[in-house]
């Protein structure tokens, strides 16, 4: 998760500092440039090529890095190596231990390591190829060029979308729970705040009958239109997937692979989701997203004081399979589970330090015997002091779900 995070703000950093109102054409170009520039070293590039797609086939747009000999100025999309990248969207040619497929001929780059991605949609496809020098490493390589594609293909869709936020707000209201459920023998508050127009946060609740609540929250990158279509898909998948006798498990591995191919998708979504039983039972998945916290009732002395709720796997989206694993935890009475996103974590205050996952115990520890909403209120209100009352400057959404004090069924 902190490598996906890291590299995502180092993109979103970079089309920050894109000038605006560029064609797609222009824009992929100046981010070839300055990707080279700021990760070339970090991923062992020597040197990067852009083709356009047109009708004879995809044509030389740009070069950066090392001087060629000879460059190739249309490949054909029917031939490698185009032809396995847009197949795959991401492919490495390698010659050394552990590459995937073999030494091809590029046409330009003979015998030498390389990789590519295909972003875009038919007629407007771009073809980014990079060559690699000594100190590649094929799931490093592998990790960050899927990450780029998916991010690259959002802001270019993005930009053909750009001012459709109605629609963006409509699918979003359309998802969240106005109330939150009402679940005999425990209390539930949730909130989302945007920090534009839409957000890319969620959370949902599945009624799965026989006294079991299924509880999501998660946490797709960006903004605006591809985030709100990305959030759309993983709730729609989730309420589509989660059956009584479905494992999780596979679900999640399901709605990674349908996240991955999809051309809409918004770089990455971490997401948590539990199936609480009523007598304080809880099955997991955690899929990237900051561990939500179980806050004990009377921890012992020399005991924890609380459990983060971290099994499960890697963020959904970047990689085509990912394998999840489930995680178990148990909800007593008096009990205190606290689901939240990074808008929540990570706003800073005016000198940029974090509010962080301790002043969040904390919150929760100074509120132990208030109900699920005033804990929820009492958050949002440090929180937003924290900042210093700014706005704010990602998603944060907060569920937080209290047993009662008093036993419920299967607990004497």
């Amino acid at each position: 998760m902190d490598r996906a995070k890291h590299l995502y703000r180092r993109l979103d950093q970079l089309f920050g500092e894109l000038p605006p109102r560029r064609t797609q054409a222009k824009m992929v170009e100046a981010f070839l440039e300055q990707a080279f520039a700021k990760l070339g070293e970090d991923l062992h590039l020597s040197a990067g090529l852009l083709y356009v797609e047109r009708r004879d086939g995809f044509t030389l747009a740009r070069a950066v890095g090392d001087a060629f000999d000879s460059v190739a100025e249309v490949l054909d999309p029917s031939q490698d190596p185009l032809a396995e990248i847009i197949e795959h969207r991401v492919y490495i040619f390698g010659d050394n231990a552990g590459a995937a497929g073999t030494p091809r001929q590029l046409g330009l780059l003979p015998q030498a390591p390389a990789a590519g991605l295909v972003v875009g949609q038919r007629p407007q496809r771009y073809c980014l190829l990079f060559v690699l020098v000594n100190g590649w490493e094929m799931e490093e390589l592998d990790f960050a060029l899927n990450t780029i594609r998916a991010a690259l293909d959002a802001r270019l869709v993005d930009a053909r979308v750009r001012g459709s936020f109605r629609e963006a707000e409509e699918i979003q209201r359309s998802l969240l729970a106005e109330e939150p459920p009402v679940y005999p023998g425990y209390e539930v508050a949730c909130r989302s705040v945007a920090a534009e127009e839409v957000g890319g946060d969620f959370y949902d609740f599945h009624d799965l009958g026989e006294d079991i609540l299924g509880i999501a929250i998660g946490d797709a990158s960006g903004h605006g239109l591809p985030a709100a279509l990305v959030v759309r898909d993983v709730v729609t998948g989730l309420r589509m997937g989660i059956e009584k006798d479905l494992k999780i498990v596979h679900v999640f591995a399901k709605l990674n692979r349908v996240i991955h191919r999809s051309r809409l998708s918004s770089r990455f979504v971490s997401v948590f989701y539990g199936e609480l039983e009523a007598d304080g039972n809880l099955v997991y998945v955690n899929a990237g997203h900051p561990p939500p916290i179980l806050f004990f009732r009377d921890p012992k002395p020399g005991r924890a004081r609380d459990q983060e709720l971290s099994v499960g796997g890697t963020v959904v989206g970047p990689l085509p399979e990912v394998r999840f694993r489930r995680g178990f935890a148990r909800i007593r009475t008096g009990e205190v589970l606290v689901m939240c996103t990074d808008g929540i974590l990570e706003r800073p205050d005016p000198s940029g330090e974090f509010f962080g996952t301790e002043r969040l115990r904390q919150v929760v520890l100074d509120n132990r015997g208030a109900s699920a909403q005033e804990i929820l209120d009492r958050l949002y209100e440090t929180v937003t002091a924290h900042g210093a009352d700014r706005p704010w400057d990602d998603d944060a959404t907060v569920v937080v779900v209290r047993r009662l004090e008093e036993p419920g069924p299967g607990e004497g």
